[in-house]
């Protein structure tokens, strides 16, 4: 349910996806997108509740780290390393009456680590 209203919100803003639960030996990338000439490699967090804090505080560095080593598969797989990218995260939570918040954050976090 989550990166079907991730999704929808990037095509509102404009994103062409590319590809959804793209999967590597580092783990998932939940969705790949294009926005204009960047690749949008996007972390989708939802939650039914805040208790536990925001959705995108759950995007912890280790998990940044497998995002960044999962992109490199990617933009490798398809002789893409030139073409600017950056790291997303879509916040979904879901208020009293049911209807969720989506939230972009654009550049969420840096991978620059991953490539060290």
């Amino acid at each position: 349910m989550g990166e079907i209203l991730a999704c929808r919100e990037l095509q509102r803003l404009g994103y062409a996806i590319l590809a959804r639960r793209y999967r590597t030996r580092f783990g998932e990338i939940d969705v790949i997108a294009r926005d204009g000439e960047t690749i949008a490699f996007v972390e989708v967090k939802m939650r039914a509740t805040e208790a536990f804090g925001e959705p995108a505080a759950a995007v912890t560095p280790r998990k940044q780290r497998r995002l960044g080593l999962a992109a490199m598969d990617y933009l490798g797989r398809w002789g893409l390393e030139d073409t600017p990218c950056r790291f997303d995260v879509v916040s979904i939570s879901v208020c009293a009456r049911g209807e969720p918040r989506v939230e972009l954050f654009r550049a969420a976090f840096d991978a620059d680590f991953a490539q060290k």
